[in-house]
């Protein structure tokens, strides 16, 4: 097949800095860069009332004479009473930008409240479009929500909403692996879980340009080595410092004019996550090997062999087909059944889910089994009843 496809970068991203201890001195930059003047810091509770890195971000705004509020009452899956709040407290202080600090949610939740900004500021005036307020990401995990361009939240009825548009993705974003160092293991871990959702489920979801698909293979061999090193030694700068740009490389920023369906993997997660309290790093490592072992059997030919063509950047040896390879590929990702490779060639392989500590079943998060069918049917519809049936498979073999 003729290689053929087409990339373009964000407009709104003047860029991406990557340097343990870089946030002193790229912060202010920006900020003068950029011409804000006051600026709003959106974060989660844990965060600012168990380590200094809120402190440190505000001592930082405070010396540039732009330091507005705090704002920490953002939760897991950015409710959406949370993002309601952040709108006031940005209008309230009068905040010309958001500096966003920790994980996908509070990410998410400053894309929402920029959304609902240029809203009402829309329905305020007539004529030409007001401009979207900016955000500055320093992310904490590695969940990657900063390289996007839509913003997840969790609506009043407790389902999974999305809002989008070109200007939502940050302005600029900072990956100062210092600021990581206390974000708890199993935090970010997971979310390196998810940052390898997000490259493997790229190798088939379409639109993704080449280019971006060999950045994902990269991404792969990256998060399989550092995420064992930054297990072994949780101070581990170097292999903190290549996790965060791994997780860059999981979902570069891309400029799109419609995104297309997420990899099943990401839609259960949705279905899981918000449902039942489950983080959605946790909901990768439940759901992305059964997934890709599902691809050997449906996927097209081309999306299985970038698959396949991950173990070349993992150095692991081909099973001698496609289809195998993709199902090593899944094995090496969590341990399951693989009936097509030799019990023998099972015991030599590091799963990776397995290694980090990370097992877990829908048990353990009281998902009721009851559930499953709702479930399965949420995430793919009913009217395919093939896959509809493969979908219940892979929910009671994580149950």
């Amino acid at each position: 097949m003729v290689t053929a496809g087409s990339y373009a970068y964000p407009d709104t991203l003047q860029g991406v800095y990557y340097e343990p201890k870089c946030v002193e001195t790229v912060l202010p930059r920006l900020l003068n860069t950029l011409g804000a003047k006051r600026a709003l810091i959106v974060t989660g509770k844990s965060l600012r009332d168990k380590t200094d890195v809120v402190a440190k971000i505000e001592d930082i705004l405070k010396k540039s004479n732009a330091f507005g509020a705090t704002f920490s009452e953002i939760g897991e899956h950015a409710p959406e009473a949370g993002i309601e709040k952040g709108v006031s407290k940005f209008l309230e202080i009068d905040a010309d930008i958001i500096v966003s600090i920790g994980g996908g949610s509070p990410i998410d939740a400053s894309k929402a409240i920029i959304f609902r900004l240029q809203q009402q500021r829309a329905q305020e005036t007539s004529g030409k479009e007001p401009e979207f307020m900016r955000q500055i990401a320093i992310p904490t995990t590695l969940s990657a929500a900063e390289y996007t361009r839509g913003a997840g939240y969790t609506n009043k009825q407790g389902d999974k909403v999305t809002v989008t548009h070109q200007e939502l993705s940050p302005a600029a974003i900072i990956l100062d692996a210092e600021l990581t160092l206390s974000t708890p293991e199993e935090l970010w871990l997971s979310t390196g879980m998810r940052a390898l959702d997000h490259a493997v489920e790229s190798l088939y979801r379409p639109g993704v340009p080449l280019p971006v698909k060999k950045l994902c293979h990269a991404a792969i061999a990256d998060l399989f080595r550092f995420l064992v090193l930054s297990k072994k030694d949780s101070k581990d700068l170097v292999a903190r410092q290549r996790l965060q740009v791994a997780s860059w490389m999981s979902l570069w920023p891309r400029r799109v004019e419609k995104h297309t369906p997420l990899g099943l993997s990401h839609t259960l997660g949705h279905k899981l996550g918000a449902t039942y309290g489950i983080p959605h790093g946790i909901t990768s490592c439940l759901t992305l090997a059964p997934v890709v072992n599902l691809q050997a059997e449906i996927a097209s030919q081309e999306d299985k062999e970038y698959l396949a063509e991950a173990l070349l950047y993992l150095r692991e040896p081909s099973t001698g087909t496609v289809d195998g390879d993709v199902r090593k590929l899944s094995y090496m990702i969590a341990r399951q059944v693989c009936s097509t490779i030799r019990p023998e060639r099972i015991l030599s392989f590091h799963c990776l889910v397995q290694e980090l500590g990370l097992q877990r079943t829908l048990s353990q998060y009281g998902v009721p089994t009851a559930d499953i069918e709702q479930i399965a049917v949420r995430a793919v519809g009913q009217e395919d009843e093939e896959l509809l049936s493969e979908v219940k498979i892979i929910l009671e073999s994580i149950y």
